[in-house]
């Protein structure tokens, strides 16, 4: 997994390729928290991510929950398999995916 960070004063995108699963996913959140403190947009842009595990889903709802009281967090560029995941999970309901 590659992890692109892109700040721009209180915005901040992350961008992900490869795979959020369980070896990766704690890494992921290492970067969140270093990164999001004072972030009020955050935005992930999955447009290469190819696969995400249960252990991504929660670290994802983790940056969303954090979001939730500091600003917004938008999810781009979600490929069909990705959006599967996220449609029967339950997570397209509580997610911003554009």
């Amino acid at each position: 997994m590659e992890i692109i960070k892109n700040q721009n004063g209180t915005s901040l995108e992350i961008a992900i390729e490869g795979r959020l699963d369980t070896m990766t996913a704690p890494e992921f959140e290492a970067e969140i928290s270093n990164a999001i403190s004072g972030i009020t947009s955050l935005v992930l842009d999955f447009a290469k991510l190819e696969y995400v595990s249960s252990a991504g889903l929660r670290v994802i709802l983790s940056a969303q929950k954090i979001m939730n009281k500091q600003g917004e967090m938008k999810i781009k560029n979600v490929n069909s398999e990705i959006m599967d995941v996220f449609e029967i999970t339950g997570f397209s309901d509580i997610l911003t995916i554009e």
